[in-house]
Order: structure tokens, then C-alpha cells, then sequence
């Protein structure tokens, strides 16, 4: 149920439980170029809940919206904008939005639904610029720091190029060689209808075999805890996420060895996550499932590769290059309780 307040400029201003479908309609016609950002998105990143505070136009339609979930220990009332992949913790804006509209937003008494403090990010994307500066018209305080650097592949001139070269293409021969030692290899591509709990198991059967389920707690991993499936499980609900969302799947004699999980927006295929079996590491079956994906991006007519922050090595022999920044925001009613956040804030950054 929402609650409305009409401000000066005419607009509504609206919180209400959860995420409301409306949101869907920003994401595919908003200002920030990224169609996933729906309602299930910010669902799946949620399981206890949350709240988006909206603000509608005269005639109905949803200019802004900024969805949030409980962030940090209870007591303190913080706040977070969810999102299902690390790099894309985003808000919604119409095309016509501008700072002024998100500075009627944050100024409203139903901004109150945000907590005194509350984090946007890491993103990189226009509409946050709006309401960073629509904040600080607001009277926010902002913080700001840099939160890693994005690599991509640019696939219009790896295809320009004719990707693989010979000699990366005698490479792959030699790696599928050896690795057919091991038994048959196929492939298994997955993607809307196609999704299933036995892909998700199959999923988490090779993570649990990967470097992330042997050497760590699993925390960095995807679909490893049943927690971390359950989220996906939300997102692939939606029909539109499962259709953009896409599994490539190397099995040996039917048992699934390797994957990529990948995400296709327009032009931009993401890489959100992948693994392989660890005891396989000597047969390059993770270096096989990569370049898979990364030749089926090609042959769809995609034009980035987005391979998220950080580089182990792998995606620089790939082609990746460091493409883009990401930023984290922390918004703070409180000028004082600002400056006191501040060195914390930045030292986290580091």
C-alpha cells in the first residue's frame, strides 16, 4: 500500500513495500542502459524484504524510483539499494528525470523510508549522477569512493579481427585434445525455458569441485549455498531475466565440468560468474568454457564483453583491457554524523 505526499512540483511521492512491478517499465524505457534492473532483481537480492521509495508524475507514470532493503545492524537503520551481481546496485530514472526531481525525493518527509544513511553501488551508470547531485541540492551528504575497475573485451574488433587467431585456434585444439582424454566432451547451453534445478545443481556440483568450494568459505561463490541459489531462482522467475540470463556448460562423459554464467543486455554480454572442477586444472577445461562463451558473444552480434572488476590474469589473455571505474556512495542525512563516517568510508575503500 503506498503512501502519498504531493510535493511542490507536482510530483508523488510514494513509498511502498517490496518492489512493484512498476519498476519493470523504468528498467526497459528508463535513462540507465541496463534492462535487468526490475523488479526481480532487486526481489532476489532482498529475501527479507524492502521498500522503494518512487516518485510518480501527474498522469501516474513513475518518474524515479529508488528501491532499498535493511543494510548493517538493525539498531543503526541503515539502508542499501540491492541488486543480484556485485558491479550493479543501481536506481531507476526516467529519460526526462533530473537532479531536481530526485532533490523533491530526498527532500520529502517519506525520505525518511531511506534511514539516516544508506549505500548506492558500486555502479556506474547516468541516473546515479542525477541523484548524487539531486542529494546534495536535497541537503545529503555524500561520500564517494572509488570501488574497482571494470575490464572488457571489445568483441566488434575481436570479430573485425577474425577471434580466435590461428594460433589461439591451434591452442584450443590442443587443450580440447587433452582434455578428450577424459571422455567425451559436449556442451550444454542454457537459457530461459531451458532453466532448471538440475542446471542450478549442476551449477553448484561444479563450484563445489572449484577452487571457491575447496579453498574458501564459498561466500564469493554464485550457486554454491542454497541461499545463493535461492536468489537466482527469483530472478529466473521472471521471464525477461531467465531470457537474458545464460549458462555455457562443459561436461565430460555427461558430467558437467565447467561453466560461465553470463548475462546479455542489448550489446553488452556480462560475466557474472563461471567455474571449474579444480582437480581438471591441468586440462584448461575453465580456459575451453571461457573462449566458448566468449565466441558464441561474438557470433550473437554482441559488442562488449564485460568482465566485471579485477583480473586474475585469464582475462587479459582474452583481451580484456581495463574499460570503466566503479563508484560507491554512501548518502547521509546527518552533516555530523558525515564527517564522522567519513575516513571509515574511505578506508573500506582502500
Amino acid at each position: 500500500m503506498f503512501e502519498t505526499r504531493i510535493t511542490p512540483a507536482a510530483l508523488q511521492v510514494e513509498t511502498a513495500a517490496g518492489f512493484p512491478r512498476a519498476l519493470d517499465g523504468l528498467a526497459e524505457h528508463g535513462l540507465a542502459p541496463h534492462r535487468f534492473l526490475r523488479a526481480a532483481w532487486y526481489a532476489a537480492a532482498a529475501p527479507g524484504g524492502g521498500r522503494t521509495l518512487a516518485l510518480r508524475r501527474e498522469d501516474g507514470s513513475v518518474l524515479a524510483a529508488i528501491p532499498t532493503m535493511p543494510f548493517g545492524p538493525a539498531l543503526l537503520g541503515a539502508r542499501k539499494v540491492p541488486g543480484c551481481y556485485w558491479p550493479f546496485r543501481d536506481v531507476l530514472a526516467a529519460r526526462d528525470a533530473t537532479a531536481l526531481d530526485f532533490a523533491h525525493a530526498l527532500a520529502a518527509p517519506e525520505a525518511r523510508a531511506l534511514g539516516p544513511v544508506w549505500r548506492l553501488g558500486p555502479e556506474h551508470d547516468p541516473a546515479a549522477r542525477l541523484l548524487v547531485d539531486g542529494a546534495h541540492l536535497a541537503g545529503w551528504s555524500v561520500l564517494t569512493r572509488r570501488d574497482g575497475t571494470i575490464w572488457t573485451i571489445d568483441l566488434d574488433a575481436q570479430r573485425a579481427r577474425g577471434w580466435p587467431s590461428k594460433s589461439a585456434r591451434r591452442k584450443l585444439r590442443r587443450y580440447e585434445t587433452h582434455a578428450a582424454e577424459l571422455g567425451t566432451l559436449a556442451w550444454r547451453h542454457v537459457r530461459g525455458t531451458e532453466w532448471s534445478e538440475d542446471v542450478l545443481s549442476d551449477l553448484a556440483a561444479i563450484e563445489a569441485a572449484s577452487w571457491i568450494g575447496t579453498r574458501t568459505d564459498g561466500s564469493g561463490a554464485k550457486f554454491l549455498h542454497p541461499h545463493q541459489r535461492a536468489l537466482w531462482r527469483t530472478a529466473l522467475a521472471d521471464p525477461v531475466l531467465a531470457d537474458m540470463l545464460s549458462a555455457t556448460i562443459l561436461l565430460i562423459d555427461g558430467r558437467p565440468v565447467a561453466f560461465t554464467f553470463d548475462m546479455d543486455d542489448g550489446p553488452v554480454r556480462y560475466g557474472i560468474g563461471g567455474g571449474y572442477d579444480a582437480v581438471l586444472r591441468d586440462y584448461h577445461v575453465g580456459k575451453l568454457v571461457n573462449h566458448r562463451a566468449l565466441v558464441d558473444a561474438i557470433a550473437a552480434g554482441r559488442s562488449v564483453m564485460d568482465m566485471g572488476a579485477g583480473d586474475s590474469g585469464y582475462k587479459t589473455e582474452l583481451g580484456a583491457v581495463p574499460s570503466y571505474d566503479l563508484v560507491d556512495h554512501l548518502f547521509v542525512r546527518s552533516g555530523m554524523m558525515a564527517r564522522l563516517l567519513a575516513p571509515v568510508w574511505a578506508r573500506q575503500g582502500a
